[in-house]
């Protein structure tokens, strides 16, 4: 296996578009890197830029030690999974394996330790003399992976793998994917525009938005400190919660929103790590399982407290989803199930303040001090 490494890659179509600006980031020998973002973000491009099917406008890309801007791809020794199966149907799943080992001139004797070690590693073997119109999508799915297996490469390039299977297929392949990368200890650098796919998949994940790396970082700790507004509301299900206000010094640290004022000044460390954006516009987030219900005094009343209005509650088996309205503010919040209040009631809603998240609302940056 190889490192992959991109330094300043620059992607600009018909002079003018910009598909990917200036990305520099390095894969590690063994890694799983997930590329993520919404649809036009540049993560395709970025890959394909790797695989050699698209040529970079400026930057370098290394594989191993070689730079490969110039080289093509068949001589990457790379293999590349797309969203769509592309298998040959008159082929069994056998041929479809071995074809691209025939086309390199491969005895047939290792052809054929090859094909029966991938069909054993995805679970193919009873599967080798059929087609693929004899197949489901999650087995014709497997017979793609096995086909860019079976090629032993550097690295293995996955282009949105699982877009064309249902929610169950989906679960069961990203298994198998992600058994297969540490069976192997491969390379794998895998696009995904669902950020669920990216966080159990991805040691690492490369958030992109607007052709633009956003953060590059472990998936919890993309989750826990979002580097920008954009990251904290893409990264989670449901989305963080955004209160657009101002830090305020009066009797005590609040949060002034348009619509009330929230008491940070008495819960512990927190409350100095803010005092140096007193003054300052903020954007505060919140993430849904952050905010709670709780009541009008008690246990948690030193904690800041939100009056909102339930507007519909959303149950998904082990926990409920909580629309709830503040002011003008839409929030949500992410709730065990029981002994919930009905849609329409009033309710008061409660934080740890050490759970904000302040952003900058000009730059949308994370305020780093915290």
């Amino acid at each position: 296996m190889a490192a992959v490494q991109l330094e300043r890659v620059r992607k600009v179509y018909g002079g003018k578009h910009i598909a990917v600006v200036d990305a520099t980031f390095a894969v590690a020998d063994a890694e799983f890197v997930v590329l993520v973002g919404p649809s036009g973000c540049g993560k395709s491009t970025l890959l394909r830029i790797i695989a050699g099917l698209e040529s970079p406008t400026s930057g370098t890309v290394r594989i191993g030690s070689r730079i490969v801007n110039d080289v093509a791809p068949k001589d990457r020794d790379i293999a590349m999974v797309f969203q769509s199966y592309a298998l040959y149907p008159h082929m069994t799943v056998a041929e479809n394996l071995s074809f691209s080992l025939k086309l390199r001139g491969q005895s047939r004797a290792e052809i054929e330790r090859r094909v029966r070690a991938s069909a054993e590693v995805l679970g193919l073997t009873e599967l080798l003399q059929r087609r693929p119109r004899q197949l489901s999508g999650g087995q014709r799915q497997r017979v793609a992976l096995g086909r860019a297996l079976v090629r032993d490469p550097e690295v293995f390039l996955l282009d949105e793998p699982l877009s064309n299977l249902d929610a169950k297929l989906r679960l069961g392949v990203r298994t198998e994917i992600a058994k297969l990368h540490r069976r192997l200890g491969a390379t794998m650098i895998y696009v995904t525009h669902d950020q669920i796919e990216a966080m159990t998949l991805g040691q690492r994940i490369v958030v992109l938005n607007g052709g633009e790396i956003q953060q590059i970082d472990a998936p919890m700790k993309v989750y826990e400190r979002p580097a920008n507004l954009f990251v904290a509301g893409f990264i989670g299900s449901p989305a963080m919660n955004f209160l657009r206000g101002r830090l305020v010094q009066q009797d005590g640290l609040h949060l002034e929103l348009g619509f009330t004022r929230l008491h940070l000044a008495e819960c512990g460390a927190t409350g100095p790590d803010l005092a140096s954006l007193v003054g300052a516009e903020v954007i505060a987030g919140l993430r849904p399982e952050d905010l709670r219900l709780g009541a009008a005094g008690g246990a948690l009343v030193r904690q800041p407290r939100l009056s909102a209005v339930l507007e519909l509650i959303e149950p998904v088996g082990n926990e409920a989803f909580l629309n709830a309205r503040a002011g003008d503010t839409e929030l949500m919040l992410r709730v065990p199930p029981h002994g919930l209040p009905a849609p329409g009631d009033a309710v008061t809603l409660t934080f740890s303040p050490d759970r904000l998240h302040l952003f900058d609302p000009q730059t949308g940056r994370r305020f780093e001090h915290l």
